[in-house]
């Protein structure tokens, strides 16, 4: 398991869309390449993973659970977070969950394979990868800032990633400005 990548571009491209001080969940965090990226920026970081080797490298950046958050419940029920972040991850049971678990004022950032990875490479199983606009269906109560859904070279590979926030109920009367 490699425990230095750097973060998603995509993530990094859109962390500036969590408010000062927001605390940060990680789902399927893995060695904690997120966590670190948001701890480094003075956050609140909880990592989520089924991996005991991975969250004994995460840990370093803040709060893990051990959780197997596809044949286990919800570990973090009635909980919210000013950052979710998940890359490189999809178990379809869990979506509303991590969607929920959105603090109002919070935001979203996923990024992970969408149907025609399975041409390039893995993963290739349809259970893991995203159909068409299926992110922009799962984040309906959301505000999108950005989305995409497509083709990135060096590894090949088919994303969709989705940057939303949940919108603050009773909001001024200026819209709100999310920077691009």
């Amino acid at each position: 398991m490699n425990h230095d990548l750097p973060p998603s571009p995509w993530v990094v491209r859109w962390s500036h869309l969590a408010a000062p001080g927001a605390s940060v969940l990680d789902v399927a965090c893995g060695p904690g390449r997120h966590m670190r990226w948001f701890a480094e920026r003075g956050l609140a970081v909880t990592g989520v993973d089924h991996a005991p080797d991975a969250l004994a490298s995460a840990s370093r950046f803040g709060r893990t659970m051990l959780a197997d958050i596809e044949d286990g419940p919800w570990p973090l029920a009635g909980q919210s977070f000013g950052v979710v972040v998940v890359t490189n991850y999809l178990w379809r049971a869990r979506l509303p969950d991590i969607v929920a678990a959105v603090a109002p004022g919070g935001v979203l950032l996923y990024e992970t394979f969408a149907a025609g990875n399975e041409s390039v490479g893995k993963p290739s199983r349809p259970d893991f990868l995203l159909r068409p606009g299926e992110l922009l269906h799962a984040c309906a109560g959301l505000r999108v800032v950005a989305y995409e859904d497509g083709f990135l070279p060096a590894p090949d590979r088919f994303v969709q990633r989705i940057a939303a926030v949940r919108e603050l109920p009773g909001a001024a009367s200026a819209p709100p400005r999310y920077p691009l």
